[in-house]
């Protein structure tokens, strides 16, 4: 079972840009859907963007544009590039990992914009 550890988040100033990574350990990650999710305080949970096995993407309308998914199955790691970063991505972010029976989350990364 895939397990996720992500990194990467910063203090940026607004316009800046961060790339954030979720690395997996564990058999079969080519066969996972990977997920960015994020959470600011007092909030829930949302999507931000997913990748299939195929590197098929999917991003949440506010973020298309600016932010890009990708993975490279030969590193087992998922990356997310943020441009012209906002306060309002201010979060914590969230690698999520869904294969064949088996779902894992990481600990997240925080990503803090303000100038």
């Amino acid at each position: 079972q895939v397990q996720v550890v992500e990194s990467g988040g910063d203090l940026v100033q607004p316009g800046g840009s961060l790339r954030l990574s979720c690395v997996a350990s564990g058999p079969g990650f080519v066969m996972y859907t990977m997920s960015w999710y994020r959470q600011a305080p007092g909030k829930q949970r949302d999507l931000v963007a997913t990748i299939t096995p195929g590197g098929s993407t999917n991003f949440a309308d506010s973020l298309k544009g600016r932010f890009t998914i990708s993975r490279d199955n030969n590193r087992n790691t998922v990356y997310l590039q943020m441009n012209n970063l906002k306060p309002e991505d201010t979060a914590v972010y969230y690698c999520n990992a869904v294969g064949p029976g088996h779902s894992s989350w990481g600990q997240g990364t925080q990503v803090t914009v303000s100038s």
